[in-house]
């Protein structure tokens, strides 16, 4: 979500700013978000094809039934090129950060329906009443130099958008879906608020055009 100022009728987050960093935490990093996947072939084939990430590593549990592949942008000029060898690219993996663990549990790429995983944006996936459940869990995001740019290539590999550039009411900023549902937001890389816009987007919206802002959380 792009951030604007916030007003203190809202929220006064000011002591948040000026709090100072705790020394004990300053070699934390925010390392993954975990996305449960159907099939690993056709989430790979997005986020390292479509998305341009790289898969770090992975690992295999046959004994708990499940295989995890991290993918990522890493930061090669602070890390160095990822590892060649198995045993060091986990550990270099921690090192990266946002990076996205994609969880297969083995047999789900069998299951009939083309989604088996809620992602939490007013989904009815895996309800027991089939009702759509107002889910906490929004998006993660990615930032490109040129959001219109990127989004034609998603649009021309394939990929759903879920909210094209000039669409809605945010200009200039894009959600697209991965093969299971979840949204990455597309957001211009070291740009602030209002952003960048093209006349006419990758589906066709004129920067004029598109809908108001709508919360997914509360769609019916």
């Amino acid at each position: 979500m792009a951030c604007r100022k916030i007003s203190q009728d809202a929220f006064d987050a000011r002591e948040y700013f000026a709090a100072k960093p705790d020394s004990a935490t300053k070699e934390y990093v925010m390392q993954q978000t975990m996305f449960r996947i159907k099939d690993p072939k056709r989430s790979l084939d997005f986020y390292t094809k479509v998305l341009g990430m790289q898969l770090i590593t992975a690992a295999e549990f046959p004994q708990w039934g499940f295989t995890v592949f991290y993918v990522g942008y890493p930061p090669e000029k602070d890390l160095g090129p990822v590892p060649p060898k198995d045993e060091d690219r986990f550990a270099y993996c921690m090192k990266v950060p946002g990076c996205v663990e994609l969880t297969w549990n083995h047999g789900s790429e069998a299951e009939e329906a083309e989604l088996v995983y809620n992602t939490g944006n007013s989904d009815a996936t895996g309800s027991a009443n089939g009702e759509k459940v107002r889910g906490g869990f929004g998006h993660i995001g990615i930032t490109v130099p040129d959001v219109y740019e990127a989004c034609q290539r998603f649009k021309d590999m394939g990929a759903e958008m879920h909210k094209s550039p000039n669409s809605g009411g945010m200009k200039g900023l894009a959600f697209v879906k991965d093969p299971d549902g979840y949204l990455v937001e597309v957001l211009p890389l070291g740009k602030g608020f209002p952003f960048p816009t093209q006349e006419t987007d990758c589906c066709g919206v004129s920067v004029s055009g598109g809908s108001g802002y709508s919360d997914n959380s509360k769609k019916s």
